[in-house]
C-alpha cells in the first residue's frame, strides 16, 4: 500500500482520497498507537480541532466516532489553529491530538494531522505504526469503556491567555491589519491582537467553508498590502488556513518574509539573552542574506533539510529556542511545539512597539540576496549528487559567486525534478548562473536523450 502520511499528515481531496471511512479507521488506529489507559483505569483522552472547511464537519464527526468507539474520551475544541490544538494537548495533558486541516491548500482539500503527547508532531515511526494498525483486528470496548465526546468549552480562551502571556510588550498605539485567510484564526487572532492593545483592521475573517485561502492570507498578500496602505497601518500580518504560518507587510506595503522575521526575532532575543546558545535553526532554503546578517550579529545558523519537522528536530536536538522557514513557519520553543502564526505576529508586532522602530527599519537587519529557482523536469534526480559533470559545474559556480552567492541543487521528493536554486549579489548573475546550471542538469541527467 502506498504510504498515506505525507510531510504533514494525511492530506488530499475530501471525499476523494480522504473519506469518512478512512478518517474513522485512522482515528481507531491512532487510538491504539497513541492512546494509553491510565494506571487508575481512566480512558485515554484526545483533543480535536479543525479549520472551517465545509468538509471538516463530516471528517471531524468520523474522527470523533472512531476515537470514541476505540475507548478514547474526546474534547472537541471546534475551529482553532493547528498550534492552538498543539497547545491544548499539552495544557490538558491529553494523550494526543487531532487537527483537521489542509493548511494553505484550496477548500476542496482537507487533511488529518495527529499530535503526540505534549502537542508534538509525530515522527515517521509513529506514523508508520498507525498505518500498520489500519487493517489490524482490534478489541472494541463496550459499555462503560466506550469513549465520550464533549465540547471543549474554554479552548479558545485558554489559547488566547497563553498567547497574551508570551508578550514582552503590549501593542498599544499600533495599528495592525490582520488577514486571517478566511481560516482557523478568524476568531482568535483578532481577539488576541485587540486584547494586546492594538488598533486592528481585520480582513479575510469571514469563513463560509469554501473561501479559505481564496485570494487572501499568506499565499496571496496583495489584499493585505492594499489594506495596510489604505488604512495607514503600522504593519500587516497574514496567516494561512490553519494559522501555523505568518508573513508580514511593513507600513509601505513591502513584504517581510519568514527569513526576515527570523532575523529580526533572533537579534532581539539574542540581545535580551533569550536565544539559546546564540543559535537560530533554519532550512537550507533560507536566503543567504539571513546567514550573513546572523554572522554580523554574532549568531550561529544551524541548517536543516527542508520542512518544519526537520527544523523542529534540529531545535529539539540542541535545545534551541528559535527556528523556522522562509515560508513563515516560525517556532518559538519557549511557548510552542510547532509553528504558530498568531504567536509570531504578536512577537513581531511587540518588537515594533518595544523598540519604537518601524517594521521596515527593523527588517533592514537583513539584506535579501536575489534568488532564482528553476525546476528541471524529466531528469534522473537520484544522480544529481553523483554526476561528475553536474558536481563540477556546481563547484565552479560556487567559486565564481564567492561568499555573496550560493548554489543549491535539490531533488524533488515526489517527482522526477531537480530544483536548481542560485543566490547572488545581483539578479542578472543569479539568473545567468541558474540557467547555466539548469542546462547542465538537463543535459547530463535527462531520462530521455536530448
Amino acid at each position: 500500500m502506498t504510504r498515506l502520511f505525507g510531510t504533514d499528515g494525511v492530506r488530499g481531496l475530501a471525499n476523494g482520497l480522504l473519506t469518512a471511512e478512512l478518517a474513522l479507521q485512522l482515528a481507531q488506529a491512532a487510538a491504539v498507537v497513541l492512546g494509553h489507559r491510565q494506571s487508575d483505569g481512566r480512558r485515554p483522552t484526545a483533543v480535536i480541532a479543525r479549520d472551517p472547511r465545509t468538509s471538516g464537519d463530516f471528517i471531524a464527526a468520523a474522527v470523533e466516532a472512531g476515537l470514541a468507539s476505540a475507548g478514547v474520551d474526546v474534547f472537541d475544541a471546534g475551529v482553532l489553529p493547528t498550534p492552538a490544538a498543539a497547545f491544548l494537548v499539552a495544557d490538558l495533558n491529553a494523550d494526543f491530538g487531532v487537527m483537521i486541516s489542509a493548511s494553505h491548500n484550496p477548500a476542496p482539500d482537507n487533511g488529518i494531522k495527529f499530535l503526540a503527547r505534549g502537542g508534538k508532531k509525530l515522527d515517521d515511526a509513529l506514523e508508520d505504526a498507525i498505518e500498520s494498525e489500519l487493517l489490524a483486528p482490534r478489541h472494541r470496548p463496550v459499555g462503560p469503556d466506550v469513549g465520550r465526546i464533549q465540547r471543549f468549552a474554554d479552548a479558545e480562551d485558554r489559547y488566547v491567555v497563553h498567547l497574551l502571556q508570551s508578550l514582552p510588550h503590549r501593542l498599544d498605539g499600533l495599528k495592525v491589519v490582520l488577514d486571517c485567510a478566511n481560516g482557523a484564526a478568524s476568531g482568535c487572532s483578532p481577539q488576541v491582537f485587540s486584547d494586546a492593545g492594538a488598533d486592528i483592521v481585520v480582513i479575510g475573517a469571514d469563513p463560509d467553508g469554501n473561501n479559505i485561502n481564496e485570494g487572501c492570507g499568506s499565499t496571496h498578500l496583495e489584499m493585505l498590502q492594499a489594506a495596510v496602505l489604505e488604512h495607514g497601518a503600522d504593519l500587516g500580518i497574514a496567516h494561512d488556513g490553519d494559522a501555523d504560518r505568518c508573513l508580514a507587510v511593513d507600513h509601505e506595503g513591502t513584504v517581510v518574509d519568514g527569513d526576515q522575521i527570523m532575523a529580526i526575532m533572533a537579534v532581539a532575543l539574542n540581545s535580551a539573552g533569550r536565544l539559546k546558545d546564540g543559535t537560530l535553526v533554519a532550512t537550507v532554503m533560507s536566503n543567504l542574506g539571513l546567514k550573513l546578517a546572523l554572522r554580523e550579529a554574532g549568531i550561529t545558523l544551524r541548517e536543516t533539510a527542508v520542512g518544519d519537522r526537520y527544523v523542529l528536530e534540529g531545535m529539539r536536538d540542541g535545545g534551541f529556542s528559535l527556528g523556522g522557514e522562509q515560508s513563515g513557519h516560525v517556532i518559538f520553543a519557549d511557548y510552542a511545539t510547532t509553528g504558530d502564526g498568531v504567536l509570531t505576529g504578536l512577537q513581531l508586532a511587540a518588537q515594533v512597539a518595544l523598540t519604537g522602530r518601524s517594521l521596515k527599519e527593523l527588517s533592514t537587519v537583513m539584506t535579501k540576496l536575489p534568488q532564482v529557482l528553476i525546476n528541471v523536469k524529466g531528469v534522473d534526480k537520484s544522480s544529481v549528487n553523483s554526476d561528475d559533470e553536474v558536481q563540477r559545474a556546481v563547484r565552479d559556480a560556487q567559486e565564481s559567486l564567492g561568499e555573496t552567492g550560493r548554489v543549491l541543487l535539490r531533488p524533488s521528493g515526489t517527482e522526477p525534478v531537480v530544483r536548481v536554486m542560485v543566490e547572488a549579489a545581483d539578479m542578472v548573475t543569479a539568473e545567468r548562473t541558474a540557467e547555466t546550471l539548469a542546462g547542465i542538469v538537463q543535459h547530463q541527467l535527462a531520462l530521455e536523450p536530448v
